[in-house]
């Protein structure tokens, strides 16, 4: 199970709620920090403006490719480890809107960590050390550490054992 938060609304959908749970004007200004680190080509500045405006938690070295998409609404609920790479188009996710409740969660991606291009990581989920996430994984669950999974919902593909078995076939 995923480690969220879960608030219940009554009435109306929990999205119609969205301006009690978040302030109309942070998520105006994620909303332009975000859309401008998603065109920059300068990793360094994409880091920064993180780091510095949504206040996101990031390692040294790790790389957001073109248009990662960090969560708009609380970004500071993100934490990625140092020398990881975020690919391209991938999604990273830190709350959800349901019919009668949204749940908020911490994302925490390790060291070393590689997500393939067009991934979503749905919230409070943790990705150990070393993991591979294949493209286009939907990461529903925890990923453990040193494994490599991948698909839609996603799976282990090899474990860290396996994978180290593999890396000393090479």
């Amino acid at each position: 199970m995923r480690n969220t938060q879960r608030h219940f609304v009554e009435g109306p959908n929990s999205l119609w709620h969205i301006y009690k749970t978040v302030p109309f004007w942070k998520v105006a200004k994620n909303f332009l920090v975000i859309q401008t680190a998603r065109y920059t080509p300068f990793l360094p500045m994409k880091n920064w403006l993180y780091k510095t405006f949504l206040k996101m938690k990031i390692g040294k070295h790790s790389s957001f490719a073109l248009m990662v998409m960090p969560d708009v609404m609380f970004p500071e609920k993100i934490t990625v480890g140092e020398n990881s790479v975020i690919g391209y188009n991938t999604t990273i996710l830190a709350h959800e809107y349901l019919i009668d409740e949204y749940r908020l969660g911490d994302v925490v991606i390790g060291d070393r960590v590689m997500i393939g291009a067009n991934t979503t990581i749905l919230p409070g989920i943790t990705i150990g050390n070393g993991a591979i996430v294949s493209a286009a994984t939907l990461v529903h669950k925890d990923v453990p550490a040193g494994s490599f999974v991948g698909g839609n919902p996603m799976n282990i593909i090899f474990t860290a054992e396996q994978m180290a078995e593999r890396q000393a076939k090479s």
